[in-house]
């Protein structure tokens, strides 16, 4: 055995080792943070993580040359607390830089009160993500050498450093001082935080120590401080690249009436930093971005969509399955995607993306997705490689559940508003209440009350008449998540069951399937059909959430009602569907 690859293996074990350890004081750290009172733990933690980038700079980056915080945080660690910091950033010292920064930088976020990290959005992201959002902009034509590149929610500079990394590399033969010039001129970050900017602007600092040594100059301010939403656009950048905040936000009259095009109610942040990229890339350029996967279905994303269709059209989406732990917090689930500013719309390239650690991602290839007419529409795209062929034959599909002779809405009961008419007994005036334990994942209705504050009937009052369901329907779950073997769990609501109390209501976590007119399918067909595997799967490359919608239901692919005959029959006869639909769909039985 040689000697190479054994002194490899060592340094491997050495750096896991690091890692061990470095997570564990990350532990350490958020244990003490979690004791602060809030009004203090924003300021605490902007302390401990520039304590702990001292220490690393000491450490690994004598040479560096930091600069003052952008704000001065009010407090001073105990001597404990600050030797906790101190081992952090020796900890770190032996990584590679883009990771130890990562760790660095991303300690602020995470000794933030979970309230106050999901109100500012700030979740990092780790760089085996950046690294591949900055590839997935390499394969649209950036060229390193001259590309003006923008973050406009920089954070700790997760994408501001691998951009800063790969100018470097580009530029081989160049002088320390025009390297540095070319930095200064073709990065910016935009940031709200002054603490975050402030880490993100040491973490290019730090990044750039050799050069500004060898340059006898100090590193360009690539990061400001800066409302980016009140920034005045500029089309100037090859790339708009970032992990923008997530969450709703509450708009001016002014912000919403300048984002208004991508608007459709309430406004998520991610949503009106999308409409922002586009403002900020110059055409031909590429807007590279990390979000969550709900913009591909939503209906509130419906203006965003026929936005990026018509301004910025996907050319390569990738959906990310990462291992829990990676992003720390985050419950959504989240894609990368590269669009081209001023392009035509056409198929972009699918990809699924595993992140095992926050250095190492696979990517599998997954097929292609094209947009619906109009846009507006839920975008259909595979989540699996085998969901290609499937979306094919479904963009072919022009039924829909209104065609079946269906229209879908939610339950109209929210059952807190109405505590004081719930009964637990049958009594005048009162009516069974549906919940959503009464349709059973293998697709039964069952009438039943079981969770907490569940009550079984429901009184109507004088002008409550509109709660009261009188028609047989189909009852849907409306929260399931990805990791159920099903996504869509039907049941229908018998009409001798309705008959027989003179109606029921429904409570909100259903959507009900209603007959608007004479259906041309059954309620016993239509709920079979969301019953079945190839259903289920069609329905995942639409679906972006938790949520099962209503406006995603009435948007799913179906067989003309003509086709559906032989599907009526084996359903009257009790007989499995499966292969017929999948027939129907042009797939071999899921």
């Amino acid at each position: 055995m040689s000697l190479a690859p054994a002194l490899l293996r060592d340094l491997a074990a050495d750096l896991d080792a690091q890692r061990y350890e470095l997570a564990r004081a990350r532990q350490l750290a958020r244990a003490w943070a979690e004791t602060l009172p809030e009004p203090r733990r924003r300021d605490m933690a902007a302390l401990f993580t520039r304590a702990a980038i001292d220490t690393y700079r000491v450490e690994a980056r004598p040479h560096a040359i930091l600069s003052p915080p952008f704000a001065v945080p009010y407090g001073r660690l105990d001597r404990a607390v600050a030797e906790l910091a101190a081992v952090v950033g020796r900890e770190a010292a032996p990584l590679p830089i883009a990771e130890a920064v990562y760790f660095l930088t991303g300690l602020y976020t995470t000794l933030l009160a979970a309230r106050e990290r999901g109100a500012m959005g700030a979740f990092y992201t780790p760089p085996a993500l950046a690294n591949r959002l900055l590839d997935m902009a390499e394969e649209q034509g950036i060229d390193w050498t001259r590309a003006r590149v923008l973050d406009p929610a920089s954070g700790g500079a997760a994408f501001l450093l691998p951009a800063a990394e790969r100018m470097i590399a580009a530029l081989p033969a160049a002088e320390p001082a025009i390297v540095l010039r070319q930095i200064a001129t073709r990065l910016t970050g935009l940031e709200l935080d002054p603490y975050a900017a402030g880490f993100g602007q040491n973490a290019i600092e730090l990044l750039l120590a050799d050069v500004t040594t060898a340059a006898g100059r100090p590193a360009p301010i690539v990061v400001r401080v800066a409302d980016t939403l009140e920034e005045a656009p500029s089309a100037r950048f090859d790339l708009v690249i970032g992990n923008p905040p997530y969450g709703r936000i509450t708009l001016t009259p002014e912000q919403r009436q300048r984002f208004a095009r991508g608007l459709y109610g309430h406004a998520n942040l991610y949503g009106v930093f999308t409409d922002i990229a586009v403002r900020w890339t110059k055409k031909g350029g590429t807007i590279a971005y990390l979000t969550p996967t709900s913009f591909l279905s939503g209906h509130y994303y419906s203006a965003l969509r026929e936005l990026i269709a018509k301004e910025a059209p996907p050319v390569a989406i990738d959906f990310v399955h990462a291992r829990r732990g990676v992003f720390e917090d985050v419950l959504q689930e989240t894609l990368l995607a590269a669009y081209k500013r001023g392009g035509k719309p056409g198929r972009a390239q699918v990809h699924y993306v595993e992140v095992a650690n926050e250095r190492e991602a696979r990517v599998i290839r997954n097929g292609t997705i094209g947009l619906p007419s109009p846009a507006s529409q839920p975008w259909l795209a595979p989540r699996e490689p085998r969901h290609s062929a499937l979306i094919a034959k479904a963009e072919m599909m022009p039924s829909r559940l209104a065609d079946w002779g269906y229209r879908v809405s939610t339950g109209p009961l929210v059952w807190n508003r109405y505590k004081d008419q719930m009964r637990l007994r049958p009594a005048r005036g009162a009516h069974p209440l549906i919940w959503a334990e009464a349709v059973s994942a293998d697709g039964r209705f069952a009438f039943r009350a079981e969770k907490r504050n569940h009550a079984p009937y429901f009184k109507i009052e004088r002008g409550d008449a509109w709660l009261l369901v009188e028609e047989a329907c189909v009852l849907v779950q409306r929260t399931t998540a990805k990791e159920q073997a099903r996504r869509l769990i039907a049941a229908e609501l018998p009409a001798d069951f309705i008959a027989q109390h003179g109606g029921v209501v429904v409570e909100n976590h259903l959507n009900m399937v209603r007959p608007c007119a004479r259906p041309a399918v059954s309620p016993a067909t239509v709920a079979a059909v969301l019953n079945s595997a190839i259903v289920d799967q069609l329905f995942r490359c639409i679906n972006g959430s938790v949520a099962v919608s209503a406006f995603e239901m009435e948007a799913l692919p179906l067989p003309s009602p003509a086709a559906m005959k032989k599907v009526e029959t084996l359903v009257r006869r009790g007989v499995a569907i499966e292969d017929e639909l999948a027939r129907l769909y042009g797939q071999v039985a899921l």
